[in-house]
């Protein structure tokens, strides 16, 4: 696997617009922390077991890990496209175990094992664009969250559809030592609740997957 910088005024280029168009999977790394994410893309590019690209891209303007992550999915062709964040730590074969869980299950969104949430959460997960083109207008997560929730409500989404697959052996750890005790965006969680409210937009039903976030 490939691992590629870039920034958001670089998608414009002709050069970065051809590779993202390629089809192999491609792997999203939103960074603010260049060297914290260099590192964490070496290590997961070498232990991916498939080709592909990893783009680590610096936001520079703290616009958010869900506008960069957008932005990219826009200006790419992949079929297969991921997410990850600067503190993760992959498993040997990470992505070659997510990418044959998700053709064998014909899934839309795979949930990496991130050590925290069991599977029952994509906080690191890799969708399939077939089934993202249908859900936000052109955008991978609503564009209304800035940090946090959106993987949730995406989760929620495919998991009420039944193309929702957690390969418990595809490693990506969220290696964050004071994540636990950090506070989340304010926004996001209000606007989390309001779109639960609305079973967001009308694409989750059951009761307990709305209350799994509650």
């Amino acid at each position: 696997m490939e691992v590629l910088h870039a920034t958001l005024p670089e998608l414009e280029s002709p050069a970065l617009a051809a590779r993202l168009r390629a089809p192999a999977p491609l792997m999203v790394m939103p960074c603010i922390d260049v060297a914290l994410g260099q590192r964490a893309a070496v290590h997961a590019a070498a232990r991916a077991g498939v080709p592909g690209l990893l783009l680590v891209l610096h936001d520079q303007a703290r616009l958010g890990f869900v506008s960069v992550l957008n932005a990219v999915f826009r200006a790419s062709a992949s079929p297969w496209v991921g997410y990850m964040a600067q503190d993760a730590f992959a498993g040997r074969q990470w992505l070659a175990l997510a990418l044959r869980a998700l053709e064998s299950s014909q899934a839309g969104l795979l949930g990496f094992n991130d050590g925290k949430w069991q599977g029952q959460l994509a906080s690191f997960g890799l969708a399939r664009r077939s089934w993202i083109e249908l859900l936000y207008g052109g955008d991978f997560f609503h564009r209304g969250y800035r940090r946090h929730y959106a993987d949730a409500e995406l989760t929620l989404i495919a998991r009420e559809q039944g193309c929702y697959a957690y390969q418990p052996d595809s490693v990506l750890i969220e290696v964050d030592w004071g994540k636990d005790g950090a506070a989340v965006d304010a926004q996001d969680r209000a606007l989390f609740a309001r779109r639960r409210a609305s079973g967001f937009d009308g694409r989750v039903l059951k009761p307990e997957l709305l209350n799994l976030m509650a």
